[in-house]
């Protein structure tokens, strides 16, 4: 028996729009979740193993770091994690020179926080020119 005489059939269609609007609650998700980091670069000049040791400059200013935490500035030690401090030592060591240039010797188990607070000083101090200081590996390999 056909009970279904009168009734025709429908078509199937796919309906988009439920689609679309999971699609959007995906993306809208993915957008705030997702961290955006913009990383602030610093370009610093490193010398290379190849090159012959450099003279002695009348415009650097020698900042040594130990192991420690200890800061001296032209052998001379500056009181570490007081940044006013570092930033007046450096300012006087590099007054009456033409454009210093900070060379940052840093124990290999140093904090690099030491090393930053010695760039952040040299900011304030208003010296621009900041270098690291390596050594050049013994056994060749880098």
């Amino acid at each position: 028996m056909n009970f279904r005489r009168g009734r025709g059939r429908e078509e199937l269609e796919i309906n988009l729009i439920p689609l679309i609007d999971v699609l959007l609650v995906i993306l809208i998700f993915l957008m705030v979740t997702t961290t955006y980091s913009k990383t602030a670069g610093l370009e610093i000049t490193l010398p290379s193993a190849e090159a012959p040791e450099a003279e002695q400059s009348d415009r650097e200013i020698n900042v040594l770091i130990t192991a420690r935490g200890d800061i001296l500035i032209n052998r001379l030690q500056v009181a570490a994690g007081n940044a006013d401090a570092l930033a007046e030592a450096l300012a006087k060591a590099a007054s009456g020179k033409q454009e210093p240039v900070v060379i940052i010797s840093s124990d290999k188990d140093a904090r690099l926080q030491s090393s930053i607070d010695v760039m952040q000083a040299a900011q304030r101090a208003g010296i621009a020119g900041i270098s690291f200081a390596t050594q050049s590996d013994a056994s060749g390999s880098r």
